[in-house]
């Protein structure tokens, strides 16, 4: 059965934009999704990258913010948190471009900008607030917030805002929100340890009512290269980007000094490139992205901060310089291509430190990657001579040489009572010669010049004196 956004939204002005976007179907996640918020249900919906959940939840809440008057005029009706500044950014984005038909006012509050700037935001009693959890407990300590009419409270990637450590944040947040609000959380899965803590605290025992959205996966052709080291990565690169036809391309690593050094290493191969990573300014961030989005630039080189929620057309290669280092992590980096029911490609280059986690990525997501090599840029390294089952590189035995003699001793030392040592009684007070074990000598001392074993003492030298007397 086939839906319109016209059967699910109703009111003119949001269908005006639609139709101005030329949207029409609505995704799955979509049709599931914005009946039940309209219902005014509290949801928990899992649903993957690339679909189409921003528009799911802020659709209906527009609608429903229309219809009825304000609880409080002087705080925020609708709080969205996301872990990312970029994503924060795309939210916001997204949310202008319904609500400019509309009087509601949207603001940003991220880190990247300073706290007066933001406070005067905050002032002019926006209606919806999209923040990242660190700088918006930054403001609530500052009370420069209100939401305490706040009616819709919005978790996005719930899930990788509690693997970067943001619970207590949300928690904290969540706790100034209105008690009577409408609870929306959205996650890649609903099954990630700790997730289902958070919901229980975040949703305060109210019921709340679960969506798994079961879509095909993206057509993502995955591949992997092997490579020998990081300058065989290097080469690899440059000869898959000359050989390979693409749009635009993102090359994901696992650090912000790496990401640096290949931006300056494509830029010396005459490659036109935009850089994303956590040593850039907000200011910086904004004009790569817009850079690579206006395709003045093809390739973007990024950290895992460009993986989840980055919606940007036209991205048809993925290429992980460095392999990510969990699943979770590896499918948002690869759904940056593929979206939109489009086809895409991800390449992967690993090395011996690779191996391992390309083998538990495989495992969690039970498929096979292709494995191709490049004419000329064959690499030594093969894979490991021995593997688990898990498909994991198996590491040599460590042999047994604690003997119960040793155990015995390292018992007998752990036991023994401690000594205080002080500090005065390590210090070195100078070279001091060993007092002599021999008697005292009982021979006289030598007297009116006599010899001393043949040799003659000293003699004292005799100080002239000039007098008158003398001169005379």
């Amino acid at each position: 059965m086939s839906f319109s956004f016209n059967a699910l939204i109703s009111h003119p002005n949001l269908q005006k934009v639609l139709e101005e976007q030329g949207l029409d179907q609505p995704t799955a996640v979509q049709v599931q999704t914005i009946p039940a918020v309209l219902a005014q249900k509290n949801l928990l919906v899992s649903a993957k990258t690339g679909s189409g959940k921003t528009v799911a939840f802020l659709l209906p809440i527009l609608q429903q913010l229309l219809s009825r008057d304000a609880v409080n005029q002087t705080s925020a009706r609708v709080l969205i948190l996301t872990p990312t500044r970029e994503l924060a950014r795309q939210i916001l984005k997204t949310a202008q471009l319904f609500a400019r038909v509309t009087p509601l006012k949207v603001a940003m509050i991220a880190g990247g900008e300073e706290l007066k700037y933001q406070k005067a935001l905050l002032r002019k009693n926006p209606e919806i607030v999209v923040a990242t959890p660190g700088r918006l407990v930054e403001h609530i300590a500052h009370k420069s917030t209100d939401f305490s009419g706040v009616e819709f409270l919005v978790l996005d990637e719930a899930d990788r805002m509690l693997e970067m450590g943001l619970q207590e944040d949300v928690l904290r947040i969540s706790n100034e929100c209105a008690p009577e609000r409408q609870t929306l959380l959205f996650s890649a899965t609903l099954e990630q340890r700790g997730l289902r803590h958070l919901i229980k605290q975040v949703m305060q025992e109210r019921p709340a009512e679960e969506l798994v959205i079961e879509e095909e996966p993206n057509r993502i052709q995955q591949q992997i290269v092997l490579a020998d080291d990081v300058k065989h990565k290097e080469k690899l690169l440059v000869a898959l980007l000359a050989r390979s036809t693409f749009t635009k391309a993102v090359i994901f690593t696992n650090t912000k000094a790496k990401a640096a050094q290949l931006d300056g290493f494509l830029r010396y191969h005459q490659y036109s490139v935009s850089g994303l990573h956590g040593d850039m300014t907000q200011d910086q961030r904004k004009r790569s992205l817009d850079i690579f989005r206006q395709n003045r630039t093809r390739l973007l080189v990024a950290t895992d901060v460009a993986a989840r929620g980055l919606d940007i057309d036209g991205v048809d290669l993925v290429i992980n310089f460095d392999m990510a280092q969990s699943g979770d992590d590896y499918i948002h980096r690869i759904g940056r291509t593929g979206r939109a029911e489009s086809e895409g490609r991800a390449v992967s280059f690993i090395a011996a430190p690779d191996w391992n986690p390309m083998s538990s990525i495989e495992r969690y997501l039970q498929v096979a990657f292709e494995r191709i090599t490049l004419p000329g840029l064959v690499a030594e390294y093969e894979g490991p001579k021995k593997v688990k089952s898990s498909g994991k590189a198996a590491g040599a035995k460590k042999k047994k040489t604690d003997s119960v003699a040793d155990k015995r001793k390292a018992d007998a030392k752990a036991n023994a009572p401690k000594v205080k040592v002080r500090e005065r009684d390590k210090k070195n007070v100078g070279k001091r010669r060993a007092p002599s074990d021999k008697p005292e000598s009982t021979e006289p001392i030598p007297i009116n010049n006599a010899p001393i074993d043949g040799f003659a003492p000293m003699k004292r030298k005799s100080v002239a004196r000039d007098t008158l007397g003398d001169e005379e």
